[in-house]
């Protein structure tokens, strides 16, 4: 039976933090949980929910602060449910990540004397996503577009945010004035009605392009040429603007239709010196900056002399396997997603990539195809989504035995289950990488090699 009950008031030391940011602290030998509070700080809780096992608490007062803490950059800080980290310096928060890896490769992965690097962060950690997706509602008279509050659909109508580009905030304020003057409705996703689903931007931060992307609940928006005439002539950088069509009464925020409104159907950016076009549904990393140095660390990883044939899993649209072919003899992309295999197959072209491959299907089917017909890679750099690699990836790769696997995560939790089994099937873990591509939050991407322990003295 729980020591705590709902509403009770207590004072607790914060003595550790979980891998969503929350503190950690104990009553009486029960685990509470408390959005806000840092590790060593003592704090005033009231709790708000009681489990068997454990109870969330709601922070009042900090007591004693940590020499971590720092006032939030952002006004909707505490109802948004975005960045749970900005109580926290930026230092602090990338030694947050670097133990969270750590700790995941230690406790699930159970590899000891792993060499985990310190997180590479950034030099301005503010406005560096290079894609925004704005829910949009009405609450009786008001139009809101901004972002959803913790836990919930509730829509914060946040002015402004300090990890977007500018540029969509601009935006943003433009469509929603639209929408308030004009009387355009918004979706209603309790009911299925009502017009104007989401505002989602992506600025090209080398090319300086945008691109403007309205879901609507059907094919055309009232006085959509205006609106049109309206955003290109208070931002020149636009050079598409696109109604994305999406029916369905689903969370899922594109749909797969796409009308071009104005301009083109894509925009350019690039990573280091590959091109690349992006459309409404193409997966393009949202941070630039972090994305050049994460796969220049896969790179570096991988060593590729030009002799090697290398299998890059999970490759979307071929942003790794551009960077990869560079150095390699030959890059096989695999992907299930084939909008994403048309993109990269056109990435390829654009860049004058000849030495790159890339096949529509799962990897956990593929793969053991491949390896069957005498297909083997030297060096597999996998990618994979959060729940991490299909238990047959990672036994295809085990009797394939590369030289060296570069896997790159964005979650801890499956990288070091993986790991574990890698581990396990002959491959050695060399180093760690955790890279900060969303500051702020609790996410964190990681690189790790491994290299085949029958080849440890090749790898």
């Amino acid at each position: 039976m729980a020591l705590v009950k709902k509403n009770e008031v207590h004072t607790i030391d914060i003595t550790g933090m979980t891998h969503e940011g929350q503190g950690v602290g104990r009553i009486d030998n029960f685990t509470v949980f408390v959005d806000g509070p840092i590790e060593g700080e003592k704090v005033e809780i009231k709790i708000i929910k009681v489990n068997k096992s454990y109870a969330v608490g709601k922070l009042l007062k900090v007591l004693e602060p940590s020499g971590d803490r720092t006032e939030p950059f952002c006004p909707s800080y505490k109802r948004c449910g975005g960045c749970s980290l900005q109580h926290m310096n930026y230092e602090a928060g990338l030694k947050f990540k670097t133990n969270l890896v750590r700790e995941n490769i230690r406790r699930i992965g159970g590899l000891e004397d792993v060499v985990v690097h310190d997180a590479i962060g950034m030099e301005q950690p503010l406005n560096y996503r290079n894609k925004a997706q704005y829910p949009v509602g009405r609450y009786k008279d008001e139009v809101r577009a901004g972002f959803y509050a913790k836990k919930s659909h509730e829509i914060i109508d946040c002015l402004t945010c300090g990890i977007q580009n500018s540029v969509s905030d601009r935006v943003r304020a433009i469509v929603r004035e639209f929408i308030m003057e004009n009387g355009v409705t918004t979706y209603d996703e309790i009911k299925g009605e009502g017009l104007v689903r989401h505002i989602m931007t992506r600025v090209g931060f080398k090319s300086g392009e945008v691109m403007v992307v309205l879901v609507i609940n059907g094919r055309s928006i009232p006085g959509q040429e205006k609106l049109a005439d309206k955003l290109v002539g208070d931002i020149p950088q636009i050079k598409s603007i696109v109604l994305n069509v999406n029916r369905k009464k689903t969370n899922v925020i594109l749909g797969d239709e796409n009308i071009v409104v104005y301009g083109r159907d894509t925009i350019t950016d690039y990573i280091g010196e590959f091109k690349f076009n992006i459309s409404p549904l193409s997966f393009f990393q949202v941070n630039p900056i972090q994305t050049e140095v994460l796969y220049r660390k896969a790179l570096e990883y991988a060593q590729l002399t030009g002799e090697e044939t290398v299998f890059d899993l999970y490759c979307g649209i071929g942003t790794i396997s551009l960077f990869l072919s560079k150095k390699a003899k030959m890059v096989y992309g695999v992907e299930v997603v084939e909008a994403a295999v048309n993109d990269a197959k056109e990435n390829a072209r654009v860049n004058g990539v000849e030495n790159a491959e890339f096949i529509v299907g799962e990897a956990e089917e593929v793969i053991p195809q491949m390896y069957s017909r005498g297909v083997r890679a030297d060096v597999v750099v996998v990618d994979p989504p959060r729940k991490g690699c299909d238990e047959a990836v990672l036994k295809t790769l085990v009797d394939m035995e590369p030289r060296r696997i570069v896997y790159v995560s964005c979650n801890p939790a499956t990288l070091a289950r993986d790991l574990k089994y890698l581990a396990e099937g002959g491959f050695e873990v060399r180093e760690v990488q955790p890279v900060d591509m969303f500051p702020w939050t609790a996410h964190v991407e990681t690189v790790v090699l491994m290299c085949a322990s029958s080849k440890a003295g090749k790898c």
